[in-house]
């Protein structure tokens, strides 16, 4: 696996692996399979694990924190504070206060049975406490050795850039793929650019949907969240069908997957980019990782250019956007 720098200099594997789904989200997980899969993705040179207090709640970082246990000094970990919840996993709102950042940091950090944590996000900014206040507590796990490098989720461009004047912000994360290409129209990638930082896209493969896996709702477990996603509900569904149609029939040309061309897409818009594409079985990780010896052709990226244009996906990327981009 090749390797790619966000910021101003923390080295990651060229895609990472998301880990929510090992722990909730998309339906039932299974641990021993989910560690193995991490081991696996380590194996294969794919270094980068990402994963969130709030995802168990709090039970995924305790999962990674097992699976890297011993292989510490091969992991770039990422993880994130923000969204609070409590253990039955009711949620309390977001919090981006400082006395909150740090007593998460130290949960975390015990959680993960790590001394330090690589990249450290905040999930969701919090709009009634200035970004930087947040972003000033998040440097004072920097100086003291808890944090490596910062990182921000779902900001909107000012907000990045009053964060980034505040300490240097390493990666901006939002969900980017080519049904959800939302950070090149409302100025989040050119400002990243700009500044320096690296993009993280999380949900590449559109929340596997861009796999061609997803045929029905009846396909999902009935505890999986896309159940209540706005582009899996049947009034969107058919349109979104049509489109998924279209990259079977431009990966069966290549003699790869629609998952490969789906992630090849995302890795082939700059060096900058690190896509996380989450999965908790060794197969589908094994699928992503051959991606690495994927080239698509500038013929190839106009095609799905004329498929996928910006705005293309019907219906919204979550039931309810106002948490989004603040």
């Amino acid at each position: 696996m090749r390797k790619r720098t966000l910021g101003q200099g923390l080295s990651v594997s060229a895609q990472g692996l998301g880990c929510m789904g090992m722990s909730e989200f998309y339906g039932p997980g299974d641990e021993k399979e989910s560690i193995a899969t991490i081991h696996k993705a380590l194996d294969l040179g794919i270094f980068f694990l990402d994963t969130a207090d709030m995802y168990g709640p709090f039970t995924n970082e305790t999962l990674v924190g097992q699976a890297i246990a011993g292989r510490r000094d091969e992991v770039v970990l990422a993880t994130k504070f923000g969204i609070e919840r409590q253990n039955d996993g009711t949620r309390v709102g977001i919090n981006g206060r400082p006395e909150y950042v740090l007593g998460a940091c130290d949960a975390s950090l015990k959680r993960l049975g790590v001394d330090y944590i690589d990249l450290y996000y905040q999930h969701r900014v919090d709009p009634e406490t200035p970004i930087e206040e947040t972003v000033g507590a998040m440097a004072e796990l920097v100086a003291i050795g808890k944090v490596r490098y910062i990182g921000l989720s779902e900001a909107a461009p000012e907000t990045i850039r009053r964060a980034h004047a505040t300490f240097p912000i390493t990666a901006l994360q939002t969900e980017w793929s080519l049904w959800t290409r939302d950070p090149e129209t409302d100025g989040v990638l050119n400002t990243v650019r700009e500044l320096g930082i690296g993009f993280v896209a999380y949900s590449p493969l559109g929340r596997g949907f861009l796999s061609g896996a997803v045929r029905s709702i009846e396909n999902l477990s009935p505890n999986d969240f896309r159940r209540h996603n706005p582009r899996f509900a049947e009034e969107n569904l058919a349109k979104n069908l049509l489109l998924v149609d279209r990259v079977r029939e431009i990966a069966s040309e290549k003699a790869i997957t629609p998952t490969q061309l789906a992630l090849g897409w995302v890795l082939a818009r700059g060096d900058d980019v690190v896509p996380i594409p989450g999965t908790k079985r060794t197969p589908y990780l094994e699928e992503n990782g051959a991606v690495d010896d994927v080239v698509l052709s500038s013929e190839d990226l106009r095609r799905l250019e004329e498929v996928f244009p910006p705005g293309v996906a019907a219906g919204d990327r979550y039931p309810d956007m106002s948490p989004v981009h603040r």
